[in-house]
């Protein structure tokens, strides 16, 4: 999918001039007249960032950013504004905005933003991919294999395993080679990092 600067913005000549501007670094760009209109058409998995105006007739940038949040559409926010205020600034920043730049945003500037912010959503999808292969994994292993992965990644021997779970350090030992062939591991180093990727990941035990 390619990544793409979706721009909203009431005023057409803005959306024209950055337009242009975005266009000229290479950016694939689209562009909307209101929040309406692009939260219409936004789909769920939408690649790229949004640079969005603060102040708008119907639907404000601040309502659209929230309601985006709601739908868990993580999609990075750049605001521009021509009447920005500091309490509007923070509020948009704590909600996860990358920037908020007052109108006329300085090219320069802007660019940088944009840039940072395709960066992280593409960091942020290859997080994604990789926990959902990972989850796939993770789902093929038993409730005690689970169990175990967990103990492993917190670094605890066989024989401390086993008597935490009542078993004995053999059978946990090919508990753990079934994980390791289950999950790819390659080693027990290996294992315990996927183990604390598994546990980051906050995947299910039972």
């Amino acid at each position: 999918m390619t990544p793409t600067v979706f721009l909203v913005d009431d005023d057409a000549a803005v959306r024209d001039a950055l337009g242009v501007l975005f266009r000229t670094e290479g950016f694939a760009v689209c562009a909307y007249e209101s929040a309406e209109d692009f939260l219409a058409t936004c789909p769920p998995d939408v690649c790229g960032c949004l640079v969005l105006d603060l102040h708008m007739p119907g639907m404000s940038g601040i309502e659209l950013q929230k309601a985006l949040s709601e739908q868990n559409i993580l999609l990075p926010v750049i605001f521009l504004t021509g009447h920005g205020d500091i309490p509007m600034s923070v509020r948009a920043l704590k909600a996860g905005a990358v920037d908020f730049l007052e109108k006329p945003a300085n090219p320069d500037v802007l660019l940088a933003r944009v840039r940072d912010a395709l960066a992280q959503d593409s960091r942020r999808r290859t997080v994604s991919a990789e926990q959902a292969a990972l989850g796939a994994l993770y789902d093929r292993l038993t409730v005690r294999e689970r169990e175990i992965l967990i103990q492993v990644a917190e670094g605890k021997t066989s024989k401390e395993i086993a008597r935490s779970l009542g078993i004995s350090p053999r059978t946990v030992e090919v508990h753990r080679s079934h994980i390791m062939g289950k999950l790819g591991a390659d080693s027990l180093a290996d294992l315990i990092r996927i183990g604390q990727l598994c546990a980051s990941a906050t995947f299910p035990v039972h």
